[in-house]
């Protein structure tokens, strides 16, 4: 027996006429079709109502085996709609009075419904689809349908719209920039921000970002100092960079110097603001692992290193720089001093994890 199925993925003859389906034999599906035509002549399904009782006919008329039915599904979602569809499929598979195999042409008007052709294949085997649509439109529903999904897809999403996007900005920003009397800026900037885009996806920084984007969100809502020192540090970094060049400006006054005076010069400059930054974002840290309940006495080493090699630096910048503070001896004791600073503290902070911390119980 031949089973010609008519889809109706979004239950348009439910919702528009009240009938009750699956609805099954001629008949009553050409019944269905005069009343969803009547409801809504526009409708698609329409046609494939009528083309299931077209096929019925032929099929008949050749001596064949046949019945027509229609089932619906629900406009709600994909998988509730494919769900009802199975669920009238088995009704109606359960009331075919006949000891033949059922063969299935399946009757759509798009490329939508028959997103629900493997559920009906697993209940019955399909011969055939059918698909009916509008001469004139063709294509038009398969086209709306393919740009949906693209419009659902998120990494689809991401990789047409944002390019276009920034491509669609061009335009306003650069009329912006003729206000304000920037020509060329808004060229530069759609090309910038373009050129980042694809070198993100290039290398494929997407899921690092989108986990330091996830990693600041949650320090934000659950209160760690740490998102406060790193702004802090940042600043001060900034605040290094500046020093630096102007540290760089003053001794080279009389003259561009050797590759290594310059790197003297301007992290003579920095050093300070550099290790300040070191300290804040240290003790940030520091403050989230106790109050994380996670401290240890060796994440106090941090800021006595920062310290040490913060004296160190400006130590041998000055010397390099030929300051008259920064004789032989001065260098000397900045070095020593700071290797000292650093191994005390490590030693100090190694016996108090030692003494201080709780002992682990014994596995043995």
């Amino acid at each position: 027996m031949l089973l010609v199925l008519c889809v109706d993925l979004d239950d348009d003859l439910g919702r528009k006429t009240g009938f009750e389906t699956p609805v099954t034999g001629r008949d009553a599906v050409e019944e269905s079709a005069v009343a969803l035509a009547t409801a809504d002549p526009e409708d698609s399904d329409v046609n494939v109502i009528f083309e299931g009782v077209h096929l019925y006919d032929e099929l008949a008329a050749e001596g064949e085996s046949v019945e027509v039915a229609v089932v619906t599904g629900e406009a709600a979602g994909d998988v509730a709609a494919n769900r009802k569809v199975g669920n009238e499929i088995d009704r109606i598979l359960a009331s075919l009075q006949t000891g033949e195999d059922v063969r299935a042409v399946v009757v759509t008007d798009g490329a939508q419904d028959e997103s629900v052709i493997p559920v009906i294949r697993s209940r019955v085997p399909i011969d055939s689809v059918r698909r009916v649509v509008v001469r004139q439109a063709q294509d038009l529903e398969s086209m709306y349908y393919t740009f949906k999904q693209v419009l659902d897809d998120p990494e689809t999403r991401g990789t047409i719209l944002v390019p276009l996007g920034i491509l669609l900005l061009v335009y306003p920003a650069a009329v912006i920039a003729n206000v304000l009397d920037l020509p060329g800026s808004a060229l530069g900037l759609g090309s910038a921000l373009l050129g980042l885009y694809v070198l993100f996806r290039g290398l494929g920084l997407e899921e690092s970002v989108d986990a330091v984007a996830e990693r600041l969100r949650t320090a934000l809502y659950t209160g760690r100092v740490t998102l406060v020192t790193s702004v802090v540090a940042l600043a001060l970094v900034a605040v290094a960079a500046v020093r630096g060049d102007a540290s760089l400006a003053l001794h080279s006054a009389d003259g561009p110097g050797a590759p290594l005076e310059t790197v003297a010069a301007v992290a003579y400059g920095a050093v300070a603001w550099i290790a300040a930054a070191g300290l804040v974002a240290a003790f940030g840290r520091i403050t989230d692992e106790y109050l994380a309940d996670s401290f240890h006495w060796r994440y106090l080493n941090a800021p006595f290193y920062v310290i040490a090699i913060a004296v160190i630096v400006r130590a041998l910048s000055a010397y390099l720089l030929g300051l008259e503070f920064a004789t032989l001896p001065y260098l000397a004791a900045a070095l020593t001093g700071g290797t000292l600073l650093a191994v005390s503290s490590t030693l100090a902070f190694a016996v108090a994890e030692s003494r201080l911390s709780p002992k682990q119980p014994s596995t043995d």
